[in-house]
């Protein structure tokens, strides 16, 4: 049987509440604006042309390869025939990644798509069927090979010092148990035992983005989640840690090229 193509734009999150974000997708047209966020997003393109502009050039997934977008670079979406695209994307904190690697630079793939077949058999499992529960053992063993097999397919990265990755996670640890107080680099700093610069730059290898960026991005993770829960913009703007609402869409639409009602649109649509 043929499926009809769809007409109206849509978005469904997965269910788990495991350690990464699943989600599949459709749009006839134009998806989002040039945003970044600072997660790794994986995924697949399952039928049609999925186009993005991605470091200076557009790129152009179709279904048999491995999207890889790197944390903090700015990408946008939209389709690349009339047809519309559907897909599904997984968002990988770093600090996942960091966790099994113990500490090595983050994996870069140039070009954000990868014809590589360890990349794509790694990220199999975790880009299944939507509305199918990840186990948790399972979630874990896919998170293991994927984190290896980001390696592989980056290659070795010489010349690069390595960053301290204990001390950088006392200051990642340290922003989580803060976010509802106001956070400075010198108290980051103090809770690593490091210096605000060294522990500045430690951070962006090894989490791939600012702390600046890591803190407000948490506080849009909160926000996200209580509006998906049924809450309003303003009582999300106001429990995230935002200043209004405007504060709230404006930096919502700059991390993931939607304003933060099309988003809630698309997804209870």
């Amino acid at each position: 049987m043929t499926r009809a193509t769809p007409t109206k734009d849509w978005i469904l999150r997965a269910a788990d509440a495991g350690h990464v974000e699943r989600i599949e997708a459709y749009f006839g047209g134009h998806g989002y604006d040039m945003h970044r966020h600072d997660t790794y997003a994986i995924g697949r393109t399952l039928s049609g042309v999925q186009s993005f502009n991605y470091r200076r050039a557009c790129r152009h997934s179709l279904p048999g390869g491995t999207i890889v977008l790197h944390p903090d670079e700015p990408h946008d979406g939209q389709a690349g025939t009339e047809a519309g695209f559907h897909y599904r994307m997984l968002y990988v904190e770093p600090a996942l990644i960091q966790q099994i690697l113990g500490g090595r630079p983050l994996p870069f793939i140039p070009g954000g798509i990868s014809a590589d077949a360890r990349l794509y058999a790694a990220s199999d499992a975790l880009l299944q069927d939507t509305h199918a529960p990840l186990d948790s053992l399972q979630e874990d063993d896919a998170l293991y090979d994927l984190a290896h097999a980001l390696c592989a397919a980056a290659g070795s990265q010489q010349g690069r010092r390595s960053p301290d990755y204990i001390a950088t996670e006392r200051a990642r640890q340290y922003i989580h148990a803060s976010l509802d107080a106001p956070i400075t680099l010198d108290a980051l700093a103090q809770a690593a035992g490091k210096d605000r610069w060294s522990l500045s730059r430690d951070f962006r290898a090894l989490f791939g983005t600012s702390p600046y960026r890591y803190v407000m991005l948490r506080r849009l993770d909160l926000a996200r989640r209580l509006i998906a829960a049924g809450a309003s913009l303003a009582d999300a703007s106001a429990n995230a840690g935002f200043t209004d609402q405007s504060h709230l869409t404006r930096r919502h639409a700059q991390t993931y090229g939607m304003t933060p009602d099309r988003w809630r649109r698309m997804l209870h649509g």
